[in-house]
């Protein structure tokens, strides 16, 4: 008996869903155990990122308290040896870089100038320091040794920071001024302190140092405009 057309619709969509059926089976046989490792790895990989991403946040608190702790030491004039100790190993490179200034610090205050040169120097040489740590090493290496050394290393040495702009305008560009006055170019000193007091992020101690001395070298001195106030809490 011939076949109704709605009785072929139906046949024809059973006969389409047994293929269908019979191609999943087949997939599933063929490649099931590759999709169900693919997405344990994933889930695997994922769950070992969020791991990581809760240890270094663990790590980075730890570290600050270890630091702040030898910041407490320092205020002392003495060294957390063990707190520095941890800091230098495992502290990551700022950290490690931190706690290695606050130890030339001490032994600058402590008047041992050559244990501090020395740490400056291994910051400055660090491939892993990061820059602003090695200006600030720089910066203070060159104000410890700034009477031992001939003033045109000291304006060579500071180039790239007494520059307007730059973090360390103010302590570099006072001490680049000084050396020119060493070396007797007055011009040179006078400019430099006259810029220094018209920079606003330039600490307003040293601000006040060089319109001192601009005056006294006939440099016009304006006054700083008014730092940004700080956003409201």
């Amino acid at each position: 008996m011939a076949l109704t057309p709605h009785q072929t619709d139906a046949l024809l969509r059973e006969v389409d869903d047994a293929v269908r059926q019979d191609d999943m089976v087949s997939f599933w046989r063929n490649y099931g155990r590759l999709l169900i490792g693919a997405i344990l790895l994933g889930l695997a990989a994922f769950g070992g990122w969020l791991f990581w991403q809760n240890h270094r946040s663990n790590v980075a608190q730890e570290n600050s308290e270890q630091f702040a702790n030898l910041l407490k030491s320092a205020q002392g004039a003495t060294l957390d040896q063990p707190v520095y100790d941890k800091l230098v190993k495992e502290g990551g490179p700022a950290y490690k870089s931190e706690a290695e200034l606050v130890k030339a610090a001490l032994s600058a205050g402590k008047g041992d100038a050559a244990t501090a040169v020395t740490a400056y120097d291994a910051i400055i040489a660090d491939p892993d320091a990061l820059q602003p740590m090695k200006d600030a090493a720089l910066v203070r290496k060159t104000a410890l040794t700034f009477d031992g050394v001939k003033p045109e290393q000291v304006v060579a040495a500071l180039k790239g920071l007494a520059v307007p702009g730059n973090a360390w305008f103010g302590s570099a560009g006072e001490l680049t001024a000084v050396a020119y006055l060493k070396m007797g170019r007055r011009d040179r000193a006078a400019e430099l302190f006259s810029s220094l007091t018209r920079d606003p992020t330039v600490p307003e101690s040293i601000r006040m140092r060089a319109a001192q001395m601009a005056s006294m070298l006939g440099s016009p001195v304006a006054a700083a405009p008014a730092a940004p106030a700080p956003a409201a809490q």
